[in-house]
């Protein structure tokens, strides 16, 4: 046995099958099949990150990338530029927080978050609240301006609720001392920042009503950041200032500081210092006209010449020279014809040219070219002949050649 050959020893050997090759996948399907993992699973998520280069589509459609220190992901807001109730603008370096399901892009093979809600964070948090309440406020009609009083034009007395300490009274203090020394102010202390402020500006507003400590009541404070100026945002001191039923006067942070209670007083302040120019304003133009009566007659009689001398020289410089106008309607006569003339030009041009395409095509169709060619026009008298059954023994014609004519005897 151990002679026999190694084959015939080991047996015959089983055929080797080759392995079966996977079917590949299709782009579209493994896009498909990580469609169908990722969108399940991200239904709803939030994410907090800063709008990097954000492109507003004509469309109303806004596309941005959500980053953070790590990483980036693309976003996309359907019908943000549509949204009636959108109370600010999306833009690069803005931090946001987002709600929105996670998607995939199939025609680019990424993944991006659809945002239904988006809001800022930090400050534009703050500044989100003051639209919502301020929108909410002007619907009740708190802001019109019908229910909007206007204030004593000589007063002798005012409240003002605001900070003992700070600059602004001081200020308030100084400029109605200098134009109307004559207004009694009573100052009713009040914290201006923080969470207790509008409990303090409602508190002191309601005693200025209740022990009539005024005739008109000044909400003051210096500037701030839209966090120091907050309580004067508060919703029952806007509801107070509406019922309040003393002439209401803002004078709240600086010219470019707005707060609801600037809304919904009877009058806004641009500053502190300006609420007392404003108050005292009627008594200082009573001093003035008082004073300077004869001078503002003069002046009022000087300007209404100057007004008078300067509608005349503006009425003398409209009237327009009879020779200018000739001279306007001989340039306009001479342009009208010239354009006359042009417009004739092209059109005899275009009629001659019209004329010499027609002679070209008559002269094409001419029998004198036809005969140019080698063709002959054979006549009896004036009978042209057409056929040869026509011409019999003897008979007279002339042949007409393209050079001249020749008379013949048919055979």
């Amino acid at each position: 046995m151990d002679d026999l050959p190694l084959f015939a020893r080991l047996g015959r050997p089983e055929p080797v099958q080759e392995a079966e090759q996977p079917r590949p996948w299709t782009v579209s399907e493994i896009t498909a099949k990580i469609r169908g993992v990722v969108e399940p699973a991200f239904q709803q998520v939030w994410v907090q990150g800063e709008i990097s280069n954000c492109r507003p589509a004509s469309s109303g459609h806004a596309y941005f990338s959500l980053k953070d220190a790590q990483a980036s992901i693309s976003a996309a807001a359907f019908g943000w530029g549509a949204r009636k109730k959108r109370t600010f603008e999306l833009k690069d370096g803005l931090q946001v927080l987002c709600r929105g399901k996670v998607t995939v892009y199939p025609p680019r093979g990424s993944y991006q978050l659809t945002v239904d809600h988006i809001e800022p964070l930090g400050a534009g948090a703050l500044q989100l609240a003051f639209e919502q309440l301020k929108a909410k406020l002007s619907a009740e009609g708190l802001f019109d301006s019908s229910r909007k009083r206007t204030l004593p034009r000589f007063p002798t007395r005012i409240a003002v609720v605001t900070s003992p300490s700070g600059a602004a009274i001081q200020d308030m203090l100084n400029i109605l001392k200098r134009r109307a020394p004559q207004i009694h102010v009573t100052v009713i202390p009040a914290l201006v920042q923080g969470d207790e402020a509008p409990r303090h500006i409602i508190r002191g507003l309601q005693a200025a009503v209740q022990r009539q400590l005024g005739e008109v009541v000044v909400l003051a404070r210096g500037g701030g950041s839209i966090e120091d100026l907050w309580g004067f945002n508060d919703e029952n001191l806007a509801r107070t200032i509406a019922r309040c039923p003393l002439p209401v006067v803002s004078a709240v942070g600086h010219e470019i500081d707005f707060t609801i209670a600037d809304f919904v007083s009877d009058l806004r302040a641009p500053t502190p210092s300006a609420a007392a120019e404003i108050i005292s304003g009627h008594w200082v133009d009573a001093a003035l006209r008082l004073k300077d009566s004869k001078n503002r007659l003069r002046v009022a009689i000087q300007r209404d010449l100057a007004t008078r001398k300067s509608l005349l020289s503006h009425i003398t410089a409209r009237v327009v020279s009879p020779r200018d106008r000739l001279r306007e309607q001989a340039q306009r006569c001479d342009e009208l014809f010239h354009r006359l003339s042009r417009a004739l030009r092209v059109r005899l041009d275009r009629r001659r040219t019209a004329i010499e395409q027609l002679a070209g095509k008559l002269d094409a169709l001419s029998p004198l070219r036809v005969l140019e060619r080698g063709y002959t026009l054979v006549r009896d008298g004036e009978n042209v002949i057409r056929s040869a059954a026509q011409i019999h023994a003897g008979q007279d014609l002339k042949i007409s050649f393209h050079d001249g004519d020749r008379d013949v005897r048919a055979l």
